[in-house]
């Protein structure tokens, strides 16, 4: 059961205010705070702003499934802790000290290493995590460290290899090769590129799909 949680003024001895560290402007896209959970530093990010609203069922459903795949991966030191929910449109995690790898300073090749490894581990257990950029990976004390699994997916055993599940895991490893390249200067190996290139059908779908978005625009 996902527990309930309410924020505290402070974390131990200190008193901390809640900061703003992002502002939801896209359409289902919550604020982002740091803030004081149960007397731990803590993120949350808030959907509140919703309530009422006829996408307010859709936020919270938003908030249920990454709370969820939170407590699955709970444990895991490349995923921050759940900490719970609060009202059922904001969801407290783990405040995970560090810098992300879109703005971090000297990351070595052993930082990417981790991290394919444990998108391997993700991808052997039929997670993956749909949206793996700079800003989603917190380096912290020499471990990466994946945040915000809002579009994370779980496929049942029997379905991991059928070929949307494949290419949702290829996805996940070519942003990571491409992560890499852009923080290290390291191209990807020729065994590398093959194993994360596109086959034909999702090539196809991809070009009929410009084929219609041109077309569109020029109805």
């Amino acid at each position: 059961m996902i527990p309930s949680i309410t924020p505290s003024p402070s974390c131990g001895d200190d008193v901390v205010a809640p900061l703003l560290l992002k502002r939801g402007e896209r359409f289902l896209a919550p604020d982002v705070y740091r803030t004081c959970l149960d007397g731990r530093p803590a993120v949350v990010k808030d959907y509140s702003r919703y309530r009422g609203t006829p996408v307010s069922p859709i936020a919270r459903l938003m908030v249920r499934r990454e709370a969820r795949m939170l407590e699955r991966l709970g444990g895991w030191k490349h995923a921050p802790a759940l900490l719970g929910t609060l009202g059922g449109l904001a969801l407290g995690m783990e405040f995970i000290p560090g810098q992300t790898l879109s703005t971090a300073q000297a990351v070595g090749n052993e930082v990417f290493e981790q991290l394919q490894l444990a998108l391997s581990r993700l991808h052997a257990a039929g997670i993956t995590h749909n949206d793996l950029h700079g800003t989603n990976v917190v380096v912290s004390a020499g471990v990466p460290v994946l945040l915000d699994f809002t579009s994370a997916w779980r496929v049942p055993r029997w379905l991991r290899r059928n070929p949307l599940s494949r290419q949702l895991s290829r996805s996940d490893m070519k942003n990571l090769l491409k992560m890499r390249q852009r923080v290290t200067g390291q191209a990807p190996s020729a065994a590398q590129a093959a194993l994360v290139a596109d086959p034909g059908w999702v090539a196809a779908v991809r070009q009929g799909w410009k084929r219609f978005y041109k077309w569109a625009k020029r109805r």
